[in-house]
């Protein structure tokens, strides 16, 4: 079932769309409501005139007689005026009538309407000796009461058949009336329900107003929760998941601001030694030798820092774009050891690599970013012919990357800060923003990451660093449990 509102309806204010939705099915029954109301209130009408109808002719009925004997008797009739009255009172309706014999023999009345040569009907709201119908009399239109009438004398018996028409124009009168009245009760309750939604759906969407207007006058470093005291109750959800954005915007934008005041200032250092260096050099201060050595060092560390500075950027970036395919993390992480394999060399380190098969569904760069800069520590921090051991476990949901190097731990203290941009575990080591790529990637996938002393008889043996990460199926075989 689709749910999304069509583009007329997204066109449409929220005040427009509530009119409409509650006028539009109100219109809609009280036009049904009109039709029945009329049509009912015309079978009214039509009822009683044929009743009126039927009154007539049993007058004139009642004063048929017969002359003769048994079933040859001759039919005689003197129709009062009274039967003729009640329709000609109004000077707007006509009545003819017609005595006949069953046979269809003229008794008396008009014979130029015709004789009726229906069926009595099998039930009725009349007796069963009566009939209606419709007819036409000289060009008009007229309704037709029918009334089989026994006549019994003393010696006579016979049947008379007595029709009595009347035209139609009181009753079309009457049925326009009452459609005219109908209409204008109708429309007056309309207007009246109109009134009442409008000014209902006025007060109902004035705090949407209001909220909108407090929100185009703010400023635009304005970040400030929204006030949700006064707010209807179907605007709170709205509201507070507003005011969650804006949190988070806020706590986005500190630590943008801190991390362009922290940039800038570890930025200015080494330029500023970089040309104290180039200068000392030009005055012949130091030997030609020595001083390209320093300028080289200042060179690579604030490349060092502006390479891991474009890198923690672009896992903000990578955070927006939705990975869709799963990366082997066992592959990453091989591929990143062969990298870093002249380190590991250089140091003589007794280095161990164990994996297994560990889809994530993420992008490449961010596992090697992440299995770079924790490696590399390792690597950094470890003793020469020491021991480091890189391990890959999966389990059912997660997978877990342990490098354990053999260096000298980190202190209490040291690990409360080591996540923080800019904060190195050596002096004058590294730019101190490896961990807080990795922090920053693991925290975007969903992940924990820790930092571990092992502990061997009462003293540090080294340090854990521990990832784990969500996986995005299910391995085809785990050769560890976590």
């Amino acid at each position: 079932m689709n749910d999304q509102p069509s583009p007329a309806a997204r066109r449409l204010s929220l005040r427009s769309y509530l009119m409409l939705g509650i006028l539009l099915p109100v219109a809609l029954f009280i036009v049904v409501d009109t039709v029945v109301l009329y049509r009912q209130a015309l079978a009214a009408v039509n009822t009683a005139y044929d009743r009126t109808l039927l009154a007539s002719a049993k007058v004139i009925g009642e004063h048929i007689t017969a002359r003769g004997e048994a079933d040859s008797a001759e039919l005689m009739a003197a129709v009062p005026y009274a039967a003729l009255e009640v329709f000609e009172a109004d000077n707007r309706s006509r009545m003819i009538y017609r005595i006949s014999s069953t046979s269809g023999a003229l008794i008396d009345g008009f014979e130029d309407l015709r004789a009726w040569h229906g069926q009595l009907p099998a039930q009725g709201p009349y007796a069963a000796l009566v009939d209606f119908y419709d007819d036409s009399y000289r060009g008009d239109a007229v309704r037709v009461a029918v009334l089989l009438q026994p006549i019994a004398m003393q010696q006579a018996r016979a049947m008379a058949v007595v029709q009595v028409a009347e035209t139609l124009e009181l009753r079309h009168t009457l049925a326009r009336q009452i459609l005219l009245d109908t209409l204008w009760r109708q429309l007056a309750l309309v207007s009246v329900i109109a009134l009442v939604v409008f000014v209902v759906v006025q007060r109902a969407t004035r705090p949407v107003r209001r909220l909108g207007l407090q929100v185009q006058q703010r400023r635009v470093d304005d970040l400030t929760p929204l006030a949700v005291d006064d707010t209807p109750v179907e605007l709170r959800p709205l509201l507070d998941a507003t005011n969650t954005t804006m949190r988070r915007l806020h706590h986005l934008l500190d630590n943008q601001k801190r991390f362009v005041r922290d940039t800038a200032h570890q930025l200015r250092t080494p330029l500023a030694v970089l040309k104290v260096q180039v200068q000392s050099a030009l005055r012949g201060d130091v030997e030609a030798t020595q001083g390209l050595t320093e300028i080289s060092h200042t060179v690579e560390r604030a490349t060092q820092l502006a390479n891991q500075m474009l890198a923690l950027a672009k896992v903000a970036q990578l955070a927006q774009e939705k990975a869709t395919e799963p990366v082997d993390w066992a592959a990453c992480l091989r591929e990143v050891a062969l990298d870093l394999s002249p380190l590991i060399a250089d140091k003589a380190l007794d280095f161990d690599i164990d994996t297994t098969s560990a889809p994530v569904l993420t992008h490449a760069w961010m596992l090697r970013e992440l299995s770079r800069n924790l490696l590399h520590n390792a690597i950094r921090y470890s003793p020469a012919h020491g021991r480091l051991q890189l391990r890959l476990l999966v389990d059912d949901s997660h997978a877990a990357l342990v490098i354990s190097d053999s260096g000298p731990g980190i202190s209490e203290d040291l690990r409360k800060r080591l996540f923080q941009p800019f904060s190195a575990g050596q002096a004058h080591s590294g730019s101190g923003l490896g961990l807080a790529i990795c922090l920053e990637i693991t925290q975007t996938l969903g992940g924990q990451i820790e930092l571990i002393n092992r502990v061997v008889q009462g003293r540090i043996d080294g340090l854990d660093a521990t990832v784990r990460l969500p996986l995005a199926a299910r391995p085809a075989a785990s050769s560890a449990k976590l």
